[in-house]
Formats: C-alpha cells, sequence, structure tokens
C-alpha cells in the first residue's frame, strides 16, 4: 500500500522546487522585460521553437521508460544515457549546419549565432535525463530542489548584468544556457550514480518499444503547440510573437510548476501500484482534485486582474499582451486534469492508447490553428483554449474503463470548485473597476479573491479544503 501522505510530500518538495526557481525565474523576466524590446524576446522565442521540438528526440521516451520499468538495472541506465548524450551532439550538429537556413527561413539574418550558441542546450539535456530518472525513482525530489534552485540563482545574475549593460537577446540566450548547464552539473553532483562503459542494443529495444509511444506523443504535442508559435513568427512579425508568447508566460509560469510537481511524482508511484487498481483511482482522484482546488482560482483571479498586473509589471508597452494573458488562464485551468489523466495511462503500460490519444488531440489542434491562423495571433490564442477545453473529455475517457473514474465522476468531483472560481473572479473583476491607481486596485482585488474563495471553502466545506487542512494538521503535529 502507498503511503499517500508521502506521495503527497514527495509533490511539495516538488512543488518548492518549481516555485522557488520559477519564482526567480519570473523576477528575472520581469526586470530583462524593462530593459529589452520585445522584438528581441521574438527573437529567442524564434529559437525556441525548433530546440524544444529537437530536444524531445533526446530521450526518445527513454526516461519514462525507465520510470515504468520495474527491474531497471545499471545496464538500462548507462545504455540509455549514452544513447541520450549521442542524440544530443548529433543534433547540436544539425542546428549549426542547419542555422542559415533557419534564419533565410524567418527572413532575420542576424539568428545564426544565436542559434549555434542557444543549441548548446540540446547537449546539456542529454546529459542529464537518467539522473532525473533515478530521482523520480527514488521519490529523491529534494535534489530537484537543490539542482533548479542553484542553477536559476546564478543564471538570474547573468542575464541581469547582461541585459544591464546592453547585449539585448544575449542575456536571454546566456541565461538559458547559464541556468541548465547549472542544473546539469548540480544534479551530477547529488545524485551518486554513473554510467558504466556498457551499451546493450538488446535492452534498448523494449524500452524503445514503450517509450516511442510515448516520444511520437510528446513530438505531436510539441510540434502543434510550437506550430502557432511558428506560423506567427513567419505570417506576422517578431513583436507580434513576443506579445503571444509573453503573454502565455505568467499562466504557464503557474501550470508548469504544479503540473511537473504532479508529473514527476505520479508517473513512479502508479507504476509501482499498477496492479492495484483501487489504489491508482484513489491517487488519480485524490490528485486532480487538490491541483484543481489550487490552479483554478490561480487562473480565473490572475485573468480578472491581468490588466493592472501587466502595467505594473512590464510598462505600458506590454499592454497589448493582456487578454493574450486571460485567454491562455482559461486554456491552463484544465492543464493539470489532463496530466493526472495521462500520468495513469502511461504509468499502467498503455502507451498505445496514450498515442491514439495524442493522435486525436493534435488532430484537432492542428484543424483548429489552419482555421485560426489567417484571424491572427489572438485568435489563434483563443483556438488552443478551445482545444485545452475539448481534450479534458479525450484524456479521461479511457480511465472510466482503466480504473473506474472517467469524464463524469470526474466532472462531479470538480464542479464545486470550478463554480467557487468563477464566482470568485467576477468579484475580481467587479473590484477591478475602482477608480483606484494601479497598485491600490491590484492590492484589493487579490484580497478579495483571496476572502471570497476561503470563505466560500468554509461555508461550502469543500472536500479538496477539507482534506488539505487535515493534511497540514496532520504534519505539523507531526514536526
Amino acid at each position: 500500500m502507498t503511503d499517500r501522505k508521502f506521495v503527497f510530500m514527495n509533490m511539495l518538495w516538488r512543488f518548492a522546487e518549481r516555485i522557488g526557481a520559477q519564482g526567480v525565474s519570473f523576477l528575472v523576466s520581469v526586470i530583462l522585460a524593462r530593459f529589452l524590446l520585445p522584438e528581441e524576446y521574438g527573437v529567442v522565442s524564434l529559437i525556441m521553437v525548433f530546440t524544444s521540438i529537437l530536444s524531445l528526440f533526446i530521450d526518445a521516451g527513454f526516461k519514462n521508460a525507465l520510470i515504468q520499468k520495474k527491474d531497471a538495472d545499471q545496464l538500462d541506465y548507462s545504455t540509455v544515457f549514452y544513447f541520450n548524450v549521442g542524440m544530443g551532439i548529433l543534433l547540436y550538429l544539425v542546428m549549426f549546419g542547419a542555422a542559415p537556413a533557419i534564419a533565410r527561413f524567418y527572413g532575420e539574418y542576424t539568428l545564426v549565432p544565436y542559434i549555434r550558441v542557444m543549441s548548446l542546450t540540446l547537449i546539456l539535456g542529454g546529459i542529464n535525463g537518467v539522473q532525473q530518472a533515478i530521482v523520480a525513482i527514488r521519490m529523491q525530489f529534494k535534489r530537484f530542489f537543490y539542482a533548479t534552485l542553484g542553477g536559476t540563482l546564478v543564471s538570474a545574475a547573468v542575464g541581469i548584468w547582461m541585459a544591464y549593460i546592453g547585449y539585448g537577446a544575449w542575456s536571454l540566450i546566456v541565461q538559458r544556457l547559464v541556468n541548465q548547464t547549472m542544473d546539469t552539473v548540480i544534479l551530477w553532483i547529488t545524485v551518486r550514480w554513473r554510467p558504466s562503459l556498457a551499451f546493450s542494443a538488446d535492452r534498448l529495444k523494449p524500452m524503445f518499444a514503450y517509450g516511442s509511444k510515448i516520444f511520437l506523443s510528446s513530438l505531436m504535442n510539441n510540434a502543434t503547440t510550437k506550430l502557432a508559435s511558428l506560423l506567427i513568427g513567419l505570417f506576422y512579425s517578431a513583436e507580434e510573437l513576443a506579445y503571444y508568447e509573453k503573454g502565455n508566460h505568467i499562466p504557464d509560469l503557474l501550470i508548469a510548476n504544479v503540473q511537473t510537481s504532479v508529473q514527476s511524482v505520479l508517473m513512479p508511484v502508479i507504476a509501482k501500484q499498477q496492479d492495484e487498481r483501487a489504489e491508482v483511482r484513489i491517487i488519480l482522484r485524490r490528485s486532480i482534485m487538490t491541483s484543481s482546488y489550487i490552479i483554478f482560482p490561480c487562473m480565473t483571479g490572475l485573468a480578472a486582474c491581468a490588466a493592472p498586473l501587466v502595467r505594473l509589471l512590464y510598462t505600458e508597452k506590454w499592454n497589448i499582451m493582456i487578454p493574450y494573458m486571460q485567454i491562455f488562464c482559461i486554456a491552463y485551468m484544465p492543464w493539470l486534469i489532463h496530466t493526472a489523466n495521462l500520468q495513469v495511462i502511461q504509468a499502467l503500460g498503455y502507451s498505445d492508447i496514450f498515442l491514439k490519444i495524442e493522435l486525436i488531440k493534435q488532430g484537432l489542434d492542428f484543424v483548429l490553428i489552419l482555421v485560426a491562423l489567417p484571424h491572427g495571433p489572438l485568435v489563434l490564442a483563443e483556438a488552443y483554449a478551445l482545444e485545452a477545453l475539448i481534450a479534458f473529455f479525450i484524456n479521461a475517457y479511457p480511465n472510466k474503463k482503466l480504473v473506474d473514474y472517467g469524464c463524469r465522476e470526474q466532472m462531479r468531483d470538480i464542479c464545486p470548485v470550478l463554480l467557487l472560481s468563477i464566482f470568485m473572479g467576477v468579484c475580481v473583476l467587479a473590484v477591478g473597476q475602482l477608480p483606484l491607481a494601479d497598485i491600490w486596485k491590484l492590492l484589493l482585488q487579490v484580497i478579495s479573491g483571496v476572502a471570497v474563495y476561503f470563505g466560500g471553502s468554509v461555508i461550502f466545506k469543500l472536500e479538496s479544503f477539507t482534506y488539505m487542512l487535515k493534511f497540514a494538521g496532520d504534519f505539523f503535529r507531526r514536526k
């Protein structure tokens, strides 16, 4: 029987790691936004369209395969390590040679040196993949906390200094490179594992049979997600791409923190409990209800106070990003429910179902992008939000059969939190109409939102709220 409190504590450690690192990154991005122009952000976004997709080829699903495999040993780890490093070097050479062609594709001939330097992150991604899998298998998420936070702090100092003295887009590129370098170095120091001089193609084949489906799913998901950015950069401008990406930044920041926490912990836990479906159902339900209780009010509240927040953080030159931020808040509301459902399907070994789900979703996403593209970047963001809402039903459907917890049961559990979050958002939006300075308006919106949400949780005795209070009480009594 899995200790559910142990699972929750590991989620908290992973969440603390993401909050610490991303909190620092967010502060840095605010400072850099004041030094840099939107088009300089757009240049980096253009390059990341390619590097983020290619990074998936480095792992090719083997990290998940290691976590899912019950009897993974030193030979398995070493084999995956050498495959990842080899792919990282190969893909870097591809990007180095293709840099002029990519620059011509965008009509931005200054991109060549930027591409060649930023693509070094591909090699680093190949070096630390096995360490990340080992941390997940051993449930030692404190190590992620130290590695990520250390890399973020050092890279933050470097990025701000370079932006201050006028390095423009280079400050963003070097910041990302330093961040990943420090993350890799700290993981290598703290995780007591080193590769052996051994490689087995026979070990790679069965892991590839499982991991390849996860890889193809991730590739399609990432490709369609980045396709919108690529098309905006191609048919519109780097400045409009910057507004699109920047509007996505804060909602994505909040979601990425919780999503990574849930995803990192759920996968190894459910993989170990895959023969006990009743226990898996309990873990899935608790994960969905707890994450929804946290994310729904964050997204609705953020959308409601987007205008004063953007003006205070980024100045009025970024006002165009406000509607993008509000749309992405809606798009990300069901994201953690997606993650929890898909983690169950992966961890139970049904990578074929996982692939079919992604094929359906990416086909839908592709059609929506083609329909929305002629109408501008804002409509593309709206299409992304529509696909995210439809994806809830697609992701949840198989789990009715697998663990007896499908769309109807999940909707019943999350509806009270959803309705309370919407009511809170309306209240926050109403407060935002008051004729106050942005700083006081934002402060009053936050206070009123917190009061309405927690007051409603107490009045209606929401299950998630009661569970979190009980857990917190047990935790502090033990301390």
